[in-house]
């Protein structure tokens, strides 16, 4: 019997459809691993095909190519280490999330994930059927059980796995970035390592797709819960580990222990990695966008240039009258620091051009938002011609706060491909231009230093639609604002609960309006990479034409949280 096996985990980044360069990777790892002595190389969870493939993988012609795709790896893999990978698998009996295991160019295994995930962002019913529990399988002489991300998060795979002989247990998995999430993560797998002593894999993909982001931080857990190696993420990792039998069974020797940075840090990287990713992935290698010298564009230009580079960046300041002096300079200054490209783009034409048209049907009427829309519709208008005559991705720039309350213009600011912080609430907004102008890393592509200029971060944001606009003459203090949208989004917290948080309670109605009238502008609104618990699209999925309100009755409580794979 051996006494000692070698893993290869290769914690990489797959493009969902693109089948053969995703076997290609997964061949290039496998052949890592043997130069390196591995009896087994582990892919992550759907690997094959990337994931999250939603509905694409009810067409019975794409399972068909990624079946030949992995056939046709399949018998690649000979004189060599073991593959582990993740792709579907479709027979008489259903439609399954697999694990395929290969080895000497034959199938040695395909387990079938039976606990599927059914909640916040995930919604595998739809997608899969439940597979029954499947034994371990024997590599090299070591039984090794493989449950499939969700199915470790809760006991009875992994302890059946334990009762029917496993010895290691490594689990592939496709599991999306949120804030904190590696803690329960490791939470949940330190559980299944008590129950049933045996050691733990937890092998994660990296990568953005849509709006998920995949942060990879693979760990490996001794028995007891010991940390005995620990993967970075967000990097593309292959790298080894090695197991040795003792008297009590099978142990991992301490391996990598690369560090795990700060949530600003990480909310920030999966920001830059989802923006680099979705362009990339889409055939973008530009972005435009409208800087207006306010802090939210500045930090969308840069976190496009950490993702692109600055020289991908092109900026567009679209001032009117109302634009003030201070934001003509801010913009520039910031276009100079970061070496992007800034170009000028009045609308004072154009918008009394769109005013004489219309004037013979605003006669006796006042002046009031919808002239303040035609000024924000008109930059919309003028940044997708310049997308589309260059080939540049607009980028759009709303935070999650003016998401949440629809505080944006429908076909004007909120024009473009994509939206780098979405899911960022405007307090955060502040803090993360703080933590990058004080931070720099060697993945990001944009220049060191104080790249975002403090008079933006410090000056009272304003839309700069009339004159002297300020955010809070039409919504609370956004550090009131915000604390009562994170109740009502996050925590679906009732007013009652907000109120016992010491919120008030006309504020609170005013904030729930808001969030429930502005449903069909997120319904319409750009993507944006996921970094809470709880972003706007698939974890939220409220009806856009909804009349119940919380009429604040009732009794504050602890509203428990299902956790989320």
């Amino acid at each position: 019997m051996a006494d000692r096996f070698r893993l290869t985990l290769a914690q990489l980044n797959p493009t969902v459809g693109a089948l053969q360069a995703n076997a290609e990777k997964a061949y290039e790892a496998w052949s890592a691993g043997r130069a390196a002595g591995a009896d087994m190389v582990a892919l992550p969870e759907m690997f094959l095909t990337g994931y999250q493939t939603q509905d694409l993988i009810a067409k019975r012609a794409f399972v068909r190519d990624a079946t030949a795709a992995m056939e046709a790896l399949g018998a690649r893999i000979t004189d060599g280490p073991a593959l582990g990978i993740g792709a579907p698998f479709w027979d008489d009996s259903g439609h399954y999330n697999a694990y395929w295991v290969w080895k000497e160019g034959k199938l040695v295994a395909r387990m079938l994930k039976h606990e599927l995930p059914h909640k916040g962002i995930f919604d595998e019913y739809r997608l899969f059927d439940v597979g029954p529990i499947s034994g371990p399988y024997a590599i090299n002489g070591v039984r090794i059980g493989s449950p499939i991300c969700e199915d470790a998060w809760h006991p009875d795979v992994a302890e059946t796995l334990a009762e029917t002989g496993a010895e290691i247990l490594i689990v592939p998995n496709g599991s999306p970035y949120y804030r904190g999430k590696l803690d329960t993560r490791m939470n949940h797998m330190v559980a299944r390592v008590t129950e049933t002593g045996l050691p733990l894999v937890y092998l994660n993909a990296v990568g953005g797709q849509d709006d998920q982001v995949f942060d990879g931080a693979s760990f490996v857990l001794n028995r007891h819960g010991a940390l005995a190696a620990q993967f970075a993420p967000f990097d593309e990792i292959v790298d080894h580990v090695d197991f040795e039998r003792g008297a009590d069974g099978w142990a991992c020797v301490s391996g990598r222990d690369d560090a795990q940075p700060s949530e600003w840090e990480q909310d920030y990287r999966a920001m830059v990695m989802g923006t680099a990713d979705y362009l990339g992935k889409s055939g973008f290698s530009k972005v435009v966008l409208g800087l207006s010298g306010g802090i939210d564009s500045a930090l969308v230009a840069t976190i496009a240039a950490d993702a692109l580079g600055a020289e991908n960046v092109h900026c567009v300041m679209l001032p009117s009258e109302y634009t003030s002096q201070g934001s003509l300079d801010d913009a520039a200054d910031l276009a100079t620091r970061q070496n992007m490209r800034l170009d000028t783009v009045k609308i004072d034409g154009a918008r009394d051009a769109v005013n004489d048209a219309l004037g013979h049907l605003m006669a006796g009427t006042k002046p009031d938002v919808t002239e303040e829309n035609i000024q924000s519709r008109l930059r919309g208008v003028m940044l997708m011609a310049i997308s589309n005559k260059f080939g540049e991705m607009l980028l759009t720039t709303g935070n999650k706060s003016e998401m949440a309350v629809g505080y944006a213009t429908i076909y004007g600011d909120m024009n473009g491909g994509y939206n780098p912080i979405k899911d960022l609430y405007k307090t955060r907004v502040f803090e993360t231009c703080r933590w990058r102008n004080a931070n720099h890393r060697d993945w990001m592509k944009g220049a060191p230093g104080e790249v975002i200029p403090p008079s933006i971060i410090d000056k009272p944001p304003s839309a700069e639609l009339r004159p002297d606009q300020r955010d809070d003459d039409s919504l609370p203090p956004y550090p009131v604002l915000d604390g009562i949208l994170e109740g009502l989004v996050e925590d679906d917290a009732s007013v009652v609960d907000l109120v016992a948080r010491g919120f008030e309670h006309d504020t609170i109605k005013k904030v729930e309006h808001l969030l429930y009238i502005a449903e069909w502008k997120r319904f319409q609104s750009a993507p944006g990479p996921r970094i809470s618990r709880k972003g706007f699209w698939l974890d939220r999925r409220y009806p856009m034409v909804n009349r119940w309100r919380d009429t604040g009755h009732g009794r504050a409580r602890p509203e428990p949280r299902e956790p989320e794979s």
